[in-house]
């Protein structure tokens, strides 16, 4: 069962079957269900080789029928040749509030045409919320990204998502 947090994020993807979906830091592949279950393909990153394991051998059904792959990376360093993604997902991210214009130019070239970017924070407390939301901001703007905060079931939880501004 995956976390209400993660859960609401999946939900929020908007998806369509046969959806192209990037997962940055994909950790042990808790989403990858839920996404495949909507009829989307998953390429899942995380610089953990550890999680990456995890991940496969937690989906490994997926993987075999070509419904999600798994790899070890940093967003920055990623070559996934040709491939646009529909939508882009990233739960508890650190790369985009921090230093953000390396890994947005990277999402920016990886999003198809009309692609979005979900970026979703569970910050340690729930005071930092609006800190956080502020840094994203400016650095999508920045970046060329127009940003819809999307409502949380918590306040605790933030989520933005992220287009490319026309």
């Amino acid at each position: 069962m995956a976390p209400p947090r993660i859960a609401w994020a999946v939900e929020r993807l908007d998806l369509a079957s046969g959806y192209r979906v990037l997962e940055i830091g994909c950790g042990r592949g808790v989403a990858t269900r839920l996404i495949c279950e909507a009829g989307a393909v998953v390429t899942g990153l995380d610089r953990s080789a550890t999680a990456i394991e995890a991940a496969v051998t937690r989906n490994a059904d997926l993987v075999a029928a070509g419904r999600a792959s798994f790899h070890t990376t940093a967003l920055e360093t990623t070559d996934p040749g040709s491939a646009r993604f529909d939508r882009i997902l990233a739960v508890n991210v650190n790369l985009f509030w921090l230093d953000a214009a390396r890994g947005l130019a990277t999402v920016r070239r990886l999003l198809a045409p009309a692609g979005r970017l979900h970026l979703v924070y569970d910050p340690p407390s729930p005071d930092r919320v609006e800190a956080i939301a502020a840094k994203l901001a400016r650095n999508l703007a920045a970046a060329g990204f127009e940003i819809e905060t999307l409502t949380a079931p918590s306040p605790g939880l933030l989520g933005l998502r992220a287009w490319v501004a026309a």
